[in-house]
């Protein structure tokens, strides 16, 4: 059954980190463009102000994701017990601030930091998943109660060595409540690591909570190689209700640039990345290009 999308945007293709200040130009530029959602990440939890942003989105009709940031030291597996204390109490704050401004996703890598990886054998890899369920269950249990998903994204192989597949973010997940416990999917990661990207989609159905587009090399979608019709045809045949957000990032934060290897300009400016996409999107929708092949 084809769905009526939505579209939204990352503050990350302009900002970070995204301040309340940052949110207060942004957010109105993204709704006068047309989009119907503004993605904010929690770098860190006093960056910007629930109640604040809350009153602001209400005031310009925009819905609100949440995207988690997982920087070094924020680990729930192969980690000590203070360290996965801190990040839960991280994970939990994100939730709460999601609450706050009525988003009901947060989503991201949350399992550990982007970047880490290590070789793990096949029992030390379950060993792994088991650890993450655990830790994550109290999250998960917190989210329930504040009708928000926590959404886990599998990164590529050269941002994590946990979770870089459908197959693997499903097997970590099993046994999570999915009313509380999704999938994030998001193009960019799987163009590398699916080899068919629109049959992961399916494989994932029931399950994916959130998602998020761009090129295969993270500029706007539509200007790359990807086949988004039988991309959004699988969302349509998975049951996914949900925007697709468009994620990308600035250069302008030169950490973020690195961990995110952005090294070049992706389009001729920073908000091309957001309408040109939008444009491409929707008209892929509205002229039912999209094919559940």
């Amino acid at each position: 059954m084809k769905a009526t999308r939505t579209f939204g945007v990352n503050a990350w293709v302009w900002a970070s980190p995204v301040t309340d200040d940052r949110i207060a130009e942004l957010a109105p530029r993204v709704r006068d463009w047309g989009f119907d959602t503004i993605e904010l990440p929690v770098e860190n939890v006093d960056h910007w102000d629930p109640d604040r942003t809350a009153k602001l989105l209400d005031s310009l009709g925009l819905s609100a994701t949440v995207v988690l940031a997982m920087g070094p030291g924020r680990e729930l597996v192969a980690a000590d017990r203070e360290t996965v204390a801190a990040t839960r109490d991280y994970l939990r704050r994100a939730v709460d601030m999601a609450a706050g401004i009525s988003a009901s996703v947060v989503a991201g890598p949350a399992y550990t930091s982007v970047g880490r990886a290590w070789r793990m054998s096949d029992t030390e890899r379950r060993a792994c998943y088991l650890q993450l369920r655990d830790s994550l269950a109290p999250v998960v249990e917190h989210a329930k109660g504040a009708g928000v998903t926590v959404a886990v994204e599998p990164l590529n192989r050269y941002e994590t060595s946990l979770i870089n597949t459908v197959d693997q973010v499903l097997e970590a997940l099993e046994g999570l409540p999915t009313q509380a416990c999704g999938v994030a999917l998001d193009i960019y990661h799987m163009n590398i690591e699916e080899q068919d990207i629109p049959a992961a989609i399916r494989k994932a159905a029931g399950r994916i909570a959130h998602v998020q587009v761009c090129a295969n090399d993270r500029g706007a979608p539509g200007a790359d190689h990807l086949d988004w019709p039988g991309i959004v045809g699988a969302l349509d045949a998975a049951g996914y209700q949900g925007p697709l957000v468009i994620e990308s990032f600035t250069a302008e934060n030169a950490t973020l640039a690195a961990a995110t290897s952005i090294w070049r300009p992706l389009a001729r400016n920073q908000d091309a990345i957001a309408v040109d996409g939008l444009a491409f999107l929707a008209g892929l929708v509205q002229g039912g290009g999209a094919t559940n092949r």
